[in-house]
């Protein structure tokens, strides 16, 4: 119990407090002083203690008999008065604790020391949420539990109430509190030896750049993982020594430009979050004259990438706001919406992207321009994750939803990072080398193949750290060995291995590994359970190298 809640107890209670010690005092007081008689007939005073006793027992409860000896008429008047007395003292001290019991400041005191307790048990690496949304939930889903727990302050009491009701397991420990409050993340656990870092996704600017000054203050040491809408905002948190800055338009942006330019360079990104690793027909950006609706942040990221890919396009502006207040609803269609198209010459046009921040304007923008050109490529942004069903049944070519990107790339860093290295890294590459690995991978692993991360130490590699330690040269090809029988090999690819701040893509199959050193492997379940088993398992491993038959 911390001193402010003492000081809650004690304010309130004070009075409760004085009036029962003096209802307790006067019936006391007036025991002692009243003359009685004992057994035998001869007058005699009640001791305090006596008095005390009787009068305690007495407000509780009445009829255990009087003590120590029977009371003479004197002393049961004043014993009458002291019960309605005493009782006047206990129903205020009563009342008085109920309402204490009730009172927010209270309950809002007790939560924090609960919450704080919650926080310094904390014995995995943790990371701070600032912040209960959909974003925040979905990465909350995906890392609470599996290798980091997670932290959750908000401001909003009802999203609070949401997050407990979702009933995460393990346990996350949430509190009502301003994320911009420095001793919030003070009990937020900023300063604990277990935080990972803070992550800050909200929509305003200002408040993620505030948080992160914040964050860097407290903790220099900390990663802090925040969102950025504008070019201008990233090189402001660039310049502040923030190395995670996710600005999900540019991410939009990039992978435009990589699927109109690089089509396996996209395809490998798209992989690593889901996606079939198989070009289809309906994954090909066209190569003509697009339109871009609405010219927001997004629009203006959008015409980056398409001007970097050397594309014809032509911009529409358009404000929801505007739009809703002229015509009273967000429904794109009436006949000047129509001519709009026509004048932007849709029908020649191969590729519509609707970017304003409605969902249901962009849904209406490319319905009715599918109505003026069939055959029209549709790109959409959906920035709530509530409408995707809606947009699937559409039949959008491409649908970008910023919460779910959001969400995805800061899972991808936190849980994933080799994956998420893999995808700046062939970001550097051409076309011509993207296809040749999607290839090999096809060929290798099929076309729907898993990647694994692991990290050669002592608790992910213990036979191989055995050997590595003891001076043996041991090299990527020779793990490839299929430990049934080492003639064979494994279905597995080695994508990317990094060593301390040097990374090698595609390494080569002769390198020679070193304790500490970092794999992205693409394999299948069966063949990495294998190649699991063989690393930390000595004899196996020395079978695969050929050291024993």
């Amino acid at each position: 119990m911390n001193e402010q809640i003492i000081w809650i107890i004690l304010r309130r209670l004070r009075t409760p407090f004085l009036i029962l010690i003096v209802t307790f005092a006067v019936s006391i007081i007036g025991l002692v002083l009243i003359p009685g008689v004992d057994n035998n007939g001869n007058p005699y005073h009640m001791t305090f203690f006596d008095a005390f006793y009787f009068v305690t027992y007495m407000a509780s409860t009445i009829g255990f008999g009087e003590a120590p000896y029977s009371f003479d008429y004197s002393q049961r008047i004043w014993v009458s008065f002291a019960i309605y007395f005493t009782v006047i003292g206990w129903f205020y001290g009563i009342g008085a604790t109920v309402s204490l019991m009730q009172d927010e400041a209270l309950k809002k005191a007790l939560r924090r020391n609960a919450f704080r307790r919650q926080v310094k048990r904390l014995y995995d690496p943790f990371y701070i949420i600032l912040g209960y949304n959909s974003i925040t939930k979905s990465i909350i889903d995906r890392i609470n539990g599996q290798n980091y727990r997670v932290v959750v302050l908000e401001k909003n009491e009802k999203r609070i109430d949401e997050l407990i009701v979702e009933n995460f397991y393990p346990n996350v420990p949430a509190f009502i509190g301003d994320a911009t409050n420095q001793e919030m993340l003070k009990i937020a656990g900023i300063h604990h030896k277990n935080c990972a870092g803070v992550i800050s996704l909200f929509e305003n600017d200002m408040i993620n750049s505030q948080i992160a000054t914040i964050c860097k203050i407290l903790n220099k040491k900390l990663d802090v993982i925040v969102k950025a809408a504008s070019p201008q905002q990233v090189k402001h948190f660039e310049n502040m020594g923030l190395d995670h800055v996710k600005n999900p338009f540019d991410i939009i942006s990039k992978r435009i430009f990589y699927g109109i330019t690089a089509p396996h360079i996209w395809l490998l990104e798209m992989w690593m979050y889901g996606h079939i690793l198989k070009l289809k027909k309906r994954d090909r950006f066209p190569k003509g004259r697009y339109i871009v609706y609405g010219y927001g942040r997004m629009g203006h990221a959008i015409i980056d990438g398409l001007k970097k890919a050397g594309v014809e396009y032509v911009k529409q502006e358009i404000d929801t706001q505007e739009y809703l207040s002229r015509k009273n609803t967000t429904i794109f269609g009436d006949d000047e919406d129509i001519q709009s198209l026509i004048d932007l010459d849709i029908k020649s046009s191969d590729c519509i992207i609707a970017a304003t921040k409605d969902d249901l304007l962009n849904l209406t923008i490319l319905n009715t321009a599918k109505q003026l050109n069939p055959d029209i490529f549709t790109i959409a942004r959906e920035n709530s994750l509530d409408d995707l069903n809606i947009f699937k049944a559409a039949k959008v070519n491409k649908i970008y939803v910023v919460e779910q990107i959001l969400a995805d790339v800061t899972y991808k860093y936190i849980s994933r990072p080799l994956a998420d290295l893999f995808i700046t890294e062939s970001r550097k590459k051409d076309e011509e080398w993207g296809e040749v690995i999607v290839n090999m991978l096809n060929n290798v692993t099929g076309m729907n193949p898993m990647y694994f991360e692991t990290k050669l130490d002592d608790e992910n590699a213990y036979a191989l750290n055995i050997e590595l330690n003891a001076g043996k040269n041991i090299t990527l090809a020779s793990l490839r060995r299929s430990r049934e029988d080492r003639k064979n090999l494994l279905n597995i690819v080695f994508l990317l291995l990094k060593r301390g701040e040097e990374v090698y893509l595609m390494p080569d199959s002769h390198m020679n590994l070193q304790v500490g050193d970092e794999l992205l492997i693409v394999s299948d379940a069966q063949n990495y359970e294998d190649f699991e088993y063989i690393i930390n398992n000595i004899y196996e491993l020395e079978y695969v190298l050929g050291y024993r038959a």
